[in-house]
């Protein structure tokens, strides 16, 4: 489900959705995206990197919570550009019947939600919203159309808040929406961090190319969007080292970037 009315797609100003696809070999970006995101990989090659091992925790993180949780409803807000393994993938491959909304408002990710976030279960549901998560309110109320918010929700924001204005503005947007699911539903988060100088730098640069702001906090501001909940083990840590598949373990790579996943008590 979408509003009526998207805003038109801007091919002469780089967006961070397009911009991670390129990151992450995807072919659904324009000159622009790819230009700006050879330059950031001169200020920071870790970021691609990073692009690449978000996804990966992303995988795990949903197989954990539809495997081993019993996570049936995912509501992830900020989603970016269907790539590989995408959220309703995993889900409804661990778990048929869950039921997937997705969340953001670039026209381009919409117009391929359309097309490629189609369910992989007969038995599931996925959907999309068009809306941006600084309504966390409309984001609930939207979601309501497809989720049942009696039963517990996995509630996703994957490397997106650094486009809120403020880290009070950040702890908003999570605690409305996680204040709206029952208990028993889950936060699952992640964020790179001011660790990096190269990606502090890298983000001061893109906000010069027009494209939106993304403002990098500390470790501790990441955090604290978990505060009250119940972090599952191993807590809060680099994404790298939340839960690594056997394949996975041994050197990993060293990158600024922190989250976890936790349970509403």
């Amino acid at each position: 489900m979408a509003n009526a009315q998207s805003p038109e797609i801007r091919s002469d100003i780089p967006h961070s959705a397009r911009i991670w696809n390129y990151w992450m070999g995807g072919k659904d970006n324009y000159e622009v995206d790819r230009t700006v995101g050879e330059a950031c990989l001169e200020i920071d090659p870790d970021i691609s990197t990073m692009a690449v091992q978000s996804r990966q925790f992303l995988i795990r993180a949903v197989r954990y919570l539809a495997n081993e949780a019993g996570i049936r409803q995912f509501l992830d807000i900020g989603t970016g550009l269907p790539t590989m393994q995408n959220t309703h993938e995993v889900a409804q491959g661990a778990a048929p019947e869950s039921r997937i909304v997705y969340v953001d408002n670039d026209p381009l990710v919409l117009a391929h939600a359309r097309a490629l976030l189609i369910n992989t279960s007969d038995e599931g549901v996925t959907s999309y919203i068009n809306s941006d998560f600084h309504d966390p309110e409309q984001i609930v109320s939207d979601a309501r159309n497809v989720l049942n918010f009696t039963q517990p929700i996995t509630v996703m924001f994957m490397g997106v808040l650094g486009h809120a204005n403020s880290h009070e503005d950040m702890l908003r947007i999570v605690r409305t929406v996680m204040e709206a699911v029952p208990s028993g539903s889950h936060l699952v988060l992640w964020d790179g961090s001011v660790d990096s100088q190269a990606y502090v730098t890298l983000c001061e640069e893109y906000a010069k190319t027009g494209g939106a702001p993304y403002y990098p906090r500390t470790q501790d501001q990441i955090r604290a969007a978990f505060d009250g909940f119940e972090l599952i083990d191993p807590g809060f840590v680099p994404i790298v080292e939340w839960r690594p598949e056997s394949s996975q373990l041994g050197e990993r790579p060293q990158i600024a970037a922190y989250g976890g996943v936790a349970r509403k008590p």
